[in-house]
């Protein structure tokens, strides 16, 4: 095989062959240029294909030529191309497996040779002999033939000390290729070779990683006898030898300085120290004396990498020594530090990963628990620096959550500060030197623990993909409740929150946390889903059910029966706040009224119930928290529900007996609206959800009055007329004015405002100057300035001393003012921010009501105060919250609204009402100056129309219902001619053509006025849009059932004569808009004339087509684009043809033919063109005998020499001139030649040769 080898190499080497592929297969050639593309896939695709095609073809120059191109690409230049030929070649070697290994070696080795390779080629050569390793490690083969081994090894080996080039590379290769390896080759052939390596184990990173491999590979191989001849001592971890693996730790923190990995070395020294028990000592001695003694940098973050990487591996009482020790410290410094100073570099993304994927994998309850309360005891000024929302608890088990939330509870009620791991940064050790930090710091540490332990405790009930029970979410809810609101005075079993005390007693500051954090806790246990996966095996449109146990039973409700307990038992508990009897009253009310509400759920309504439950249990806990305010809600709730449970009684009484007319809404409706936004002004999520929900159920009873109630609060006119209000009073009336009058000069309040601070400033300096004045007039030190005098003695010192007090009470008294000013702004911006996430939060009640409630008439009466707030939004400031605020009502309207497919049709008694709604709608459009806001009032009025006319029973085009057709379209006429007779009018054709779109009826009744307008409309641009409409409205098929017959021929044959007039351009200027006008009009041509044709119409075309043909007289046409391409589209349906544009030739019979132009030469790179050469200055006009010296001159120097090569060329040619001009010297100078005169000869390059 190796003689046929060597016939395929002397076969390759005749360059006959080659060529010969190289013209015959092109398809096989394109696998490798594939090889070289950058995307992977192709890569991969063209090594497929290269393979399949070798098998298939079985053609030995192929195959030579094959493996000659992949050696040759291993030191390819791009380096994506490397790894494609490295891979190529190893899956050649894979699939014949009759190449042998040791010629493929030697091949590499000849080819990419280091020691004959150029110095620039060093690096490519480098690569080209790593890829060509990989490749028969990728074959397969390389463990069958030792001698390949032991070849590939030494290469790797020489590899290495070009750690510029190719890095730790050689090493990598090296470690896998042992990891594959027989014990019996590498004892038989590689040890002896890595012999020098292994002994040398103690001075580099990759020689010890070399040891570390073989130690774990080949046990056997390396005992400890055969470990002492090669390093002096049976084992690598001791005493002797730990200073050494720190100096060789510390060189490889050196190699991966910039790079975000843990050396591999490292890790395997650790699996190493585990196995020899030597842990203890490694640590120690290498990462904590040895590491962490380097400056803050990369090797303490690679001692924190380390750390991580190494839990899985540790025991239970490792993980607490390592976790307690000096590297955890590190760690929480390195994170208090980053925190201080953004820009430094963040290692807690990593830990974070480390410690993530340590939970998720292990099942070890304990060492769960360990690892979390090591994290959670790095403290910094008592609060611990990990996040107290960390994602890593969602991986924990049950049995570790419930040990985890235990010791979380036992450090707040016994803040055991010696438990921490305290942390200090530089600035802080300084200040413990004082006497004072310690009892501030004694005195703020638990508080800013236990804020963090509340924090962490609520995180863990939001978590939805940590797995917990019931019992522990109501153990956490329990426990932060009871320590919110409550105190204990006797221990009880009754109450397992008595059992134990505060070590510490609550500051006023953590028990307003504890308030905060319950009802946040409140809100979690609102969209709680249920705790087991029952859930997940619903149907997939099925609704969640949300904010209750198992049971179905509320958790708010379990809540309040725990507040109920402990209200109950005086004498073991005491309450922060004590219950007043009107207080106390109100909350056994509520109590009584859930029930009923749970009575009737079990009969019906479950939804409406439940959700009167959540507002009742909601308000009488918020009680706790502000009796004042809630107390007079939860009365007029009370007497609400049972004003409603009363009505429906009667309701449905009366419908039993009679069946007769409904009676009329009950007004307990309106005061529910009332308290709804009464508890919308808090700021609570959880009250405006439950808000929401509540409103949900009651929308079916709510009338005009409780909508008008919640329209009030929107109103923008109202906020005006509000005492306290931001907005200025008479910058509303004037803008109220001004839409009136012209809605084109609208101003912005914020504007106005702007303008009314810079004069308040500007008058409060003039105040403060004329009092500062009045004190240096009083005190004679104006009037001496004035004079001039600059006599320090004019005032004695009591003077001075008088005059600056009275300075000094002058400016205190201006700074008071200014700060009193910048207060009330500040105030009155807070109260604008307030009112606006009020309004804001209302919202949600009008698009409840919108989605739920789409078919009742009274959301007709949301029409024109949504378009109020839209356009007032519009003309408000750019700050976040108000363009939040007219998002929400312009999806209200616009896609709640208006696009609803459900809308009212029972508006039969309301058709006056509405018709004359739509008319001033129409005419609120032709005034304003904006397109966006009168867009809105225009699809107000489309939806009008849309509920006047109702659904259609069939398909019947001519149906509108209780649409007044003929006012309707007087009204949408008048719109209409306001666009097209107004040069600046905010109403747009498509808003038109929608409409026509949507009601063909109207359109039929507007087609005259459109038509018209062709040619009357004020400029090119309506026109243009007349074109438009009339279009749309012919292509619509209803329009042109509606005018079936002769009134649509009549129709046609208006709209040919409205275009031959708009079609006569002369005396017209061609200009960019007559363009676009004239495309408009032959698109319109265009369809008409075809539609006349197909439809075979008696229509009159040839002045239409005169006047199309005489258009190229006016217009200048060019080879292609929209207008001409439209323009022969209709002279085709016309029947004129395009005629083809004629090649002209040259007539050679001419008696004078014009010489072609002459060809441009190619210009070489390098050269200056021709316009930036410097021209040679023509020869003046000599006399007679001056010519005659000249030519005697230039006869001298013999013929001239020709252009070429010649390198003595310029010489010559220098001293022709010096003779030229020593000659022209003696006589006097011409005049100069002028600039427009042209050359006689053109300057030849040099070395042209005249071709190119």
């Amino acid at each position: 095989m190796l003689a046929g080898m060597v016939e395929l190499q002397e076969k390759a080497a005749e360059p006959a062959r080659t060529l010969g592929i190289l013209q015959q297969n092109r398809e096989f050639l394109d696998f490798f240029w594939d090889l070289v593309k950058p995307d992977q896939e192709i890569r991969l695709t063209a090594v497929e294909k290269l393979i399949k095609y070798l098998k298939n073809s079985n053609k030995e120059d192929e195959l030579e030529y094959a493996i000659k191109r992949l050696v040759d690409g291993l030191a390819h230049t791009r380096e994506t191309a490397r790894p494609g030929f490295s891979l190529a070649l190893g899956q050649l070697l894979e699939s014949f497996e009759d190449l042998p290994l040791q010629d493929i070696l030697h091949r590499i080795t000849d080819k990419h040779d280091l020691q004959t390779a150029k110095k620039k080629l060093i690096r490519n050569a480098a690569f080209g002999s790593l890829f060509g390793v990989l490749a028969l490690h990728q074959s397969g083969r390389l463990c069958k033939e030792p001698l390949v081994v032991l070849g590939c090894v030494q290469l790797l080996q020489n590899l290495s000390q070009h750690r510029q080039h190719v890095k730790d590379l050689p090493n990598k290769t090296m470690m896998d290729i042992l990891t594959e390896v027989p014990e019996k080759v590498f004892e038989e052939v590689l040890l002896s070779a890595l012999k020098t390596d292994l002994e040398s184990a103690f001075k580099t990173p990759e020689q010890l990683q070399l040891l570390l491999v073989a130690l774990e590979r080949f046990p056997q191989s390396l005992k400890p006898k055969k470990l002492k001849k090669l390093l002096g001592s049976s084992n690598i971890i001791n005493d002797d030898n730990i200073s050494k693996l720190t100096e060789v730790l510390k060189l490889s923190v050196q190699y991966v300085k910039k790079e975000c990995v843990l050396p591999a070395v490292f890790m395997d020294l650790l699996k190493l120290s585990l196995r020899e028990n030597s842990f203890q000592l490694f640590w120690n001695g290498a990462i904590v004396e040895g590491m962490l003694w380097q400056p803050p940098g990369p090797a303490h973050y690679i001692s924190f990498r380390l750390l991580g990487s190494a839990l899985p591996l540790l025991s239970l009482d490792q993980l607490k020594e390592v976790l307690s020790g000096k590297v955890m410290k590190q760690y929480g410094e390195h994170l208090v530090a980053s925190a201080q100073k953004q820009e430094r570099f963040k290692l807690a993304p990593e830990m974070d990963t480390y410690v993530s994927d340590f939970l998720q994998g292990c099942e070890d309850a304990d060492k769960q628990m360990a690892v979390m309360v090591a994290f959670s005891s790095l403290a910094h000024r008592g609060s611990p620096v990990v996040p107290c929302v960390w994602r890593v608890v969602q991986h924990l088990q049950p049995p570790a959550l419930r040990s985890y939330v235990a010791w979380l509870k036992s450090n707040f009620l016994h803040p055991g500060m010696e438990q921490l791991l305290h942390l200090s940064v530089r600035k802080q050790k300084k200040e413990q030197k004082k006497a004072r930090w310690q009892e501030e710091q004694d005195r703020n540490d638990s508080s800013r623990l236990r804020k963090w332990i509340l924090g962490r405790l609520t995180s863990i009930v939001d978590n939805h993909q940590l797995k917990k029970d019931e019992d522990t979410i109501m153990e956490v809810a329990r426990f932060i409740f009871f320590h919110a609101f409550f105190s204990t005075k006797k221990a009880s079993a009754d109450i397992p929150e008595t059992e134990e005390t505060l070590h510490v007693p609550l500051d006023a500051a953590t028990r307003a946390a504890l308030v905060n954090f319950f009802f946040g806790l409140l809100m979690s246990m609102h969209n709680l889903p249920l705790a087991d996966d029952t859930a997940k095996e619903q149907a997939p449109n099925h609704k969640r059910t949300l904010g209750v146990t198992a049971d179905g039973t509320l958790w708010i409700y379990h809540l309040v029966e725990f507040a109920q307990v402990l209200l109950s038992k005086p004498k073991l508990v005491q309450s922060v706040r004590t219950f007043s009897l009107e207080e106390r009253q109100a909350w056994d009310s509520m109590l009584e009224s859930v029930a009923s509400l749970k009575k009737k759920a079990k009969k019906g309504h479950s939804a409406e119930s439940r959700a009167f439950q959540q507002l009742f249990l909601l308000v009488g806990l918020h009680l706790f928290k502000a009796p004042d305010d809630l107390l007079d809600i939860m009365r007029d709730l009370q007497s609400c529900v049972d004003k409603a449970q009363q009505a429906t009684k009667k309701k449905k009484k009366a419908t039993q007996a009679s069946k007769q007319e409904e009676e009329a809404e009950p007004e307990w409706v309106e005061v529910l609206v009332d308290i709804l936004l009464s508890l919308l002004s808090q700021p609570s999520r959880h009250i405006r959800q439950v808000c929401k929900t509540v409103f949900t159920s009651i929308c079916p009873h709510v009338n005009a009055a409780a909508l008008t109630a919640i329209l009030d609060v929107l109103d923008p006119d109202r906020d005006s007329m509000e005492e306290g209000t931001v907005v200025v009073v008479e910058d509303s009336k004037k803008a109220d004015k001004d839409e009136e009058m012209d809605e084109e000069s609208d101003t912005s309040d914020d504007d106005s405002e702007e303008e009314d601070e810079e004069m308040e400033e500007q008058e409060v300096d003039q105040n403060f100057k004329m009092d500062l004045m009045k004190v240096l007039q009083k005190n004679n030190a104006l009037a001496r300035e004035e004079d001039g005098s600059d006599d320090d003695d004019d005032l004695d010192d009591d003077s001075m001393m008088k005059l600056d007090k009275s300075l000094s009470a002058l400016f205190s008294e201006q700074k008071k003012k200014m700060q009193a000013k910048k207060d009330e702004k500040s105030k009155l911006q807070k109260e604008k921010t307030l009112v606006r996430d009020f309004k804001i939060k209302v919202l949600d009640l009008v698009e409840v009501f919108v989605s739920r409630q789409a078919g009742s008439p009274l959301v007709l009466g949301l029409v024109q105060p949504l378009l109020s707030i839209i356009h007032r939004g519009m003309n408000s400031g750019s700050e976040q919250q108000e363009q939040e605020f007219l998002r929400r009502a312009a999806d209200i309207f616009k896609n709640q609204l208006c696009r609803s497919k459900v809308y009212c049709k029972t508006a039969d008694d309301r058709q006056g009402e509405l018709h004359d709604l739509l008319e001033k709608l129409m005419e609120k459009t032709q005034k304003l100056a904006d397109s966006s806001v009168c867009l809105y009032y225009f699809s107000a009025s489309v939806y009008l129309i849309k509920v006047l006319r109702g659904a259609p029973a069939d398909a019947d085009t001519r149906f509108m219902g209780n649409v007044d057709v003929e006012k309707v379209s007087a009204i949408i006429r008048g719109a209409l001619g306001s666009f097209m007779s107004r040069r600046k009018s905010a109403l747009t054709g498509q808003m038109f053509a929608d409409l026509f779109n949507r009601f063909p009826v109207l359109c039929v009744n507007l087609l005259d006025a459109t038509v018209q307008n062709i040619t009357t409309g004020v400029r090119e641009h309506q026109q243009g849009q007349a074109c438009v409409l009339v279009l749309r409205a012919m292509q619509n098929k209803e329009v042109q059932q509606l005018m079936s017959g002769a009134p649509w021929v009549a129709f046609c044959t208006k709209v040919v004569a409205q275009l031959v007039v708009a079609l006569d351009l002369s005396g017209q200027t061609e200009n960019k808009v007559l363009r676009d006008k004239v495309v408009k009009l032959l698109e319109l041509c265009q369809f008409l004339v075809k539609h006349v044709h197909q439809q075979t119409l008696s229509v009159d075309l040839e002045t239409l087509k005169n006047v199309l043909q005489s258009m190229t007289n006016v217009l200048t046409f060019k080879n292609t684009g929209t207008l001409e391409d439209t323009y022969w589209a209709v002279m085709k349906h016309l029947g004129v043809i395009k005629p083809k544009a004629e090649k002209t030739k040259p007539d050679k019979d001419a008696s004078q033919p014009t010489p072609p132009p002459p060809a441009k030469k190619k210009q070489k790179k390098g050269f200056l063109p021709e316009s930036k050469k410097r021209k040679k200055r023509p020869q003046p006009v000599l006399e007679p005998a001056m010519a005659m010296a000249a030519a005697a001159a230039a006869g001298t120097s013999g013929p001239a020499a020709p252009r070429g090569d010649n390198k003595k060329g310029k010489n010559n040619k220098r001293k022709q001139k010096r003779k030229a001009d020593g000659a022209a010297a003696s006589q006097s100078s011409p005049a100069k030649k002028s600039k427009t005169q042209p050359d006689k000869k053109k300057k030849k390059k040099k070395g042209a040769g005249g071709q190119i």
